[in-house]
C-alpha cells in the first residue's frame, strides 16, 4: 500500500458484488457472511438504504472499506457491515467511514450495530457506548 495515499468516501449505491465480497473476505467478516452466495449478497446490498465506500484515490481507486447499513434517515440507522481490508486496517479508514456515515446521517440519527469480538475495543475507542439491552433472533441459514 502507499503511503498515506488519500481515501476516498463516498455513498456508493451501486457497489458490485464482487467488490463488497472481497473487502468481507479480506476484513475476516467474510467468515461469518454469506460470500458464497451471490444472490444473497446482491440483496443485502439492493436492500441496504445506504452504503459507503472508502477507496484509494490512486489508479483504479481500489475499494478499501465498506459501510452497508439499514435506516430511514430521520430516527436510527443499523450499520450491518463495517468491513476494512486487513490491509488498511490501523490506518483510520474504519474511523472514517464511520465519520462519513455520521455526517451523511446528522446528528438527529442514533447509529447502532453488534460488533464482531475482536472489534468492540474499536467501537468504544471511537466514542460508541455498549448497550447492554440487546437482543438477537438468530438467524437459519
Amino acid at each position: 500500500m502507499a503511503q498515506n495515499p488519500l481515501v476516498l468516501y463516498a455513498r456508493e449505491a451501486a457497489l458490485g458484488i464482487a467488490e463488497f465480497r472481497r473487502v468481507l473476505v479480506e476484513s475476516g467478516l467474510g467468515e461469518t457472511r454469506p460470500v458464497d452466495d451471490d444472490a444473497r449478497l446482491q440483496a443485502m446490498l439492493s436492500g441496504a438504504k445506504l452504503v459507503l465506500t472508502a477507496r484509494l484515490d490512486v489508479e483504479g481507486k481500489p475499494l478499501i472499506g465498506v459501510v452497508r447499513a439499514v435506516t430511514d434517515f430521520s430516527w436510527v440507522c443499523y450499520i450491518s457491515e463495517l468491513a476494512v481490508s486487513r490491509s488498511a486496517q490501523g490506518l483510520g479508514i474504519g474511523k472514517g467511514l464511520m465519520d462519513e456515515a455520521r455526517r451523511q446521517l446528522g446528528p438527529s440519527v442514533a447509529i447502532s450495530l453488534i460488533s464482531m469480538p475482536d472489534a468492540v475495543g474499536f467501537y468504544e475507542r471511537i466514542g460508541m457506548k455498549r448497550m447492554p439491552d440487546a437482543f438477537w433472533f438468530g438467524r437459519k441459514g
